[in-house]
């Protein structure tokens, strides 16, 4: 079966709507029940590069070089050939106030990032997950040293002996931009689950939309949740039917312009990744 994970890099905002109220935000971003994690559900993924597809068959016109949306996305009563998973939180970028900001991540989120590897690619493992003790911060390059101030709350070093560099080539491989990737080196972070939840729980950006009317006064004034730019996701594609070849057909959409829209608000500029695509092909005897 052939698989590929893409990297998803923020570009703008994202809103990966949950649908329901939460307390004073009325429009929260989907997250998972137990975890609490942001996520991008796979069914909206998979709208969101059908969309991609139909949008790459309409600049073609009528060429032979069209996809075949009902056969790699399927149609009313039959499954399409293309299998497409949750996107999940990778990397999160947190504030600083004692330099500039930082990727953060968790030993949890490394070891699914470990697994999902494995589950696309055969046996492969990244490296041994590091361990970190809470309120303290894991750090690269020698940024080991001196507390660090994340939103309001503080970090002392982690003691030495994890090493990062394995992590650090395999997260690369996943940001299309080789810009992004040297900051990778400088800004990433390990903290520990409990303190990285908190992060993601607390940290998001909350923006206000108001409706005006012709007389600019206010008609419906509501709040909503966003990952902000820099955010790193990933999601697992795999073919049903590695014969009918679907994966190569989808590629060929970021081949030129590697943007993808996903979310809501397309219209005010959100939702916006840069994808990175990794292909893999598991071979026999391995499993599946």
């Amino acid at each position: 079966m052939k698989h590929a994970i893409i990297g998803l890099l923020a570009e703008t905002f994202i809103h990966p709507g949950a649908e329901q109220t939460g307390g004073i935000v009325d429009l929260p971003v989907a997250r998972e029940k137990a975890t609490n994690y942001p996520f991008i559900a796979g069914s909206s993924l998979k709208g969101a590069l059908l969309d991609a597809a139909e949008q790459r068959n309409k600049r073609n016109g009528a060429g032979d070089d069209n996809l075949d949306l009902k056969r790699i996305f399927g149609k009313a009563d039959h499954a399409g050939n293309l299998l497409v998973s949750d996107a999940r939180l990778l990397l999160l970028p947190v504030r600083s106030l004692s330099s500039s900001w930082r990727w953060a991540t968790c030993p949890h989120l490394l070891e699914r990032l470990s697994r999902d590897c494995r589950r696309s690619g055969g046996n492969e493992v990244v490296d041994k997950t590091p361990c970190v003790a809470s309120g303290r911060y894991l750090a690269t390059n020698g940024k080991n040293s001196g507390k660090l101030y994340l939103e309001e709350r503080n970090f002392t070093p982690a003691k030495p002996g994890a090493n990062l560099e394995k992590w650090i080539e395999t997260i690369s491989r996943l940001i299309d931009d080789a810009d992004a990737q040297n900051r990778l080196k400088e800004r990433l972070i390990v903290l520990h689950d409990d303190d990285f939840a908190w992060f993601a729980t607390n940290g998001l950006a909350v923006q206000a939309r108001n409706v005006l009317n012709e007389k600019k006064t206010s008609t419906n004034l509501w709040y909503e949740e966003t990952l902000p730019p820099e955010t790193l996701m990933y999601a697992l594609l795999a073919e049903r039917n590695s014969d009918a070849g679907s994966l190569k057909p989808i590629q060929s959409i970021f081949q030129n312009r590697p943007y993808l829209q996903v979310g809501g608000n397309e219209t005010v500029g959100q939702g916006w990744f840069n994808v990175n695509w990794i292909e893999k092909e598991q071979t026999k005897g391995e499993n599946k």
